[in-house]
């Protein structure tokens, strides 16, 4: 079982960056790929990006690619969300999460384990 809190978010004007961490509880984080969803008032929480047990895979929806980026660092039970060119559509709810499907997936039924959030808004 992994407990995860996630940090770092806030508010930031459109164009600005934000970088998002979720710290794990658990000796075996390594096990885990590990993805960021988001979740926008009245809105499905949908899948923001996925990375591999070993670091070596990342996956992103459409809308974020080329402006976040997905990391962890094993060694600190830790993975990141680093978004830049953020816009007033990337407002949400952010929330981290953890699958035994170590080759990382985009699927969020696939995800066993969510934090509680963290909110990022955006202001144009």
């Amino acid at each position: 079982q992994v407990q995860l809190v996630e940090s770092g978010g806030g508010l930031v004007q459109a164009g600005g960056s934000l970088r998002l961490s979720c710290a794990a509880a658990g000796r075996t984080f390594s096990r885990y790929a590990m993805g960021w969803f988001r979740q926008a008032p009245g809105n499905e929480r949908e899948f923001v990006a996925a990375i591999s047990w070993s670091g070596d895979n990342t996956y992103y929806a459409g809308s974020v690619k080329g402006r976040f980026t997905i990391s962890r660092d094993n060694a600190k039970n830790t993975v990141y969300l680093q978004m830049n060119s953020l816009r007033p559509e990337d407002t949400a709810v952010y929330y981290c999460a953890a699958t035994t499907v170590v080759a990382g997936t985009t699927h969020r039924n696939d995800y066993g384990y969510f934090g509680r959030g963290t909110q990022v808004t955006v202001s144009s």
